[in-house]
């Protein structure tokens, strides 16, 4: 998409400048620069995070409830292989 922009002559002398050491274009240096600037003021996500599983919480099955990652890949791959 094209559009229209004023930039103090000197600011875009200075991009020119670094562009061409660079060995990049305008446009890619003030697409990068946007998207700096607009990651820097993204609002922040929450992390991620798993709620913790205990046995009677409708998470594991009880014959899983000790925790033994090796029994419960085991059985998750059991018939299909490795």
């Amino acid at each position: 998409m094209k559009t229209t922009i004023d930039v103090a002559a000197s600011l875009l002398e200075e991009a020119r400048q670094i562009a061409a050491r660079d060995h990049t274009t305008l446009r890619e240096l003030v697409q990068e620069g946007l998207r700096r600037v607009i990651d820097e003021r993204r609002p922040a996500r929450k992390p991620f995070r798993l709620r913790s599983i205990k046995p009677g919480s409708g998470g594991f099955q009880p014959e899983f409830a000790d925790g033994d990652w090796q029994r419960i890949r085991d059985e998750i791959y059991r018939g299909r292989g490795t």
